[in-house]
């Protein structure tokens, strides 16, 4: 079968190549992958920039989705035919203290499709039954395999946040985790929503922000966010500020325009340091929370918000490319020219 496999730890080491149909055990299921969506985790992979170390040669795609196709021995809740979306961690120890206690995201052992092991830009893919969740029938594949990165937004603003009814939000980085983050707050509650850009200001993820709910949109190239949030919040400042950009530049922000006694989520990974003081946080009495990945109870909460329409995938997707058409689109999302791209295979 083809994949689109990262085969090298340089830039650009990344091609279709021809592999092996992966053999399952007794506890995995054969998926025959019938979407996946492009992460920015792929091009930094893509582009040897990743703050993880990675597992090489490995077929990327984590985000995916499809039909079963072969079940082992000891599979139970599943059957072939049944259409399922699987979650990333493709293997936890089950013996550690995060694992035990239900917190498997943070397993110190864990591997993730995608990049510790193969993933889901191919036709099928070897996942453990653990990481299956059935789809509604009104959800279709394409909009399926887009529940991870919902996912990570409902962990960091519902499990690890205080997201209220009534109080400010700001989202920094309106890329997808951003969008997921603005329609998890708006589905609690939360306003005003403003969302801010500190990097490329991209028209189109701002056109979408609006569509999906930003009460206010801020282009960092054009305005001063800060005053433009203390403006918005009466001087107080956001109850909840999502760092999803991860840079210096956000974080700085972030530290801005917290309110006193709120609080700083922080998704987007930013390998570099960051060269100013956090002192306002504890005059503020404000706390910095890191958030990563999501576990079973979030998936299947996501899931149900997805089949009711309280979070929106449609307008999320800009590209439906086939695995061929990999690099043009890898290309545009990194020159912010996309949205969300979904790669579809297995299509008749």
């Amino acid at each position: 079968m083809r994949a689109l496999v990262k085969y090298g730890n340089k830039d650009g080491e990344l091609e279709i190549r021809d592999v092996p149909e992966p053999k399952i055990g007794p506890c995995d299921v054969h998926l025959e992958v019938k979407a996946a969506g492009i992460c920015g985790w792929d091009l930094e992979m893509w582009r040897h920039k990743m703050a993880n170390p990675v597992t090489v040669p490995v077929i990327q795609g984590h985000e995916f989705c499809g039909v079963i196709r072969q079940v082992g021995d000891s599979v139970t809740g599943f059957k072939i035919g049944d259409r399922v979306v699987s979650e990333t961690a493709a293997y936890v120890c089950g013996q550690c203290p995060a694992c035990r206690t239900g917190n498997y995201n943070l397993c110190p052992d864990r591997k993730g499709f995608g990049y510790g092991v193969d993933g889901a830009f191919t036709d099928l893919v070897k996942v453990r039954q653990a990481c299956l969740h059935h789809i509604p029938e009104n959800v279709s594949f394409d909009h399926a395999c887009l529940t991870e990165p919902a996912c990570v937004a409902y962990n960091a603003l519902v499990v690890l946040s205080r997201v209220l009814p009534g109080q400010p939000v700001l989202i920094i980085g309106p890329g997808p985790v951003g969008l997921f983050s603005l329609q998890v707050a708006r589905a609690c509650g939360a306003g005003p929503i403003m969302v801010a850009c500190t990097s490329r200001a991209n028209i189109c993820r701002f056109e979408v922000a609006k569509k999906l709910g930003a009460d206010l949109v801020i282009d960092v190239q054009k305005e001063d966010a800060r005053e433009v949030v203390l403006g918005e919040t009466d001087g107080r400042g956001c109850h909840l500020v999502v760092d999803g950009a991860g840079n210096e530049r956000a974080l700085r922000l972030a530290v801005d325009t917290v309110a006193p006694m709120g609080q700083i989520t922080k998704l987007g990974w930013g390998p570099k340091p960051v060269n100013f003081s956090l002192d306002p946080l504890i005059s503020k009495g404000a706390r910095l929370q890191g958030s990563f990945s999501h576990t079973w109870s979030t998936w299947e909460s996501v899931i149900k918000m997805i089949a009711r329409g309280s979070i929106q995938m449609e307008p999320m997707i800009s590209h439906r490319i086939g695995l061929d058409e990999w690099l043009d689109t890898f290309k545009a999302i990194e020159a912010a020219k996309a949205v969300k791209a979904v790669m579809q295979f297995n299509r008749d």
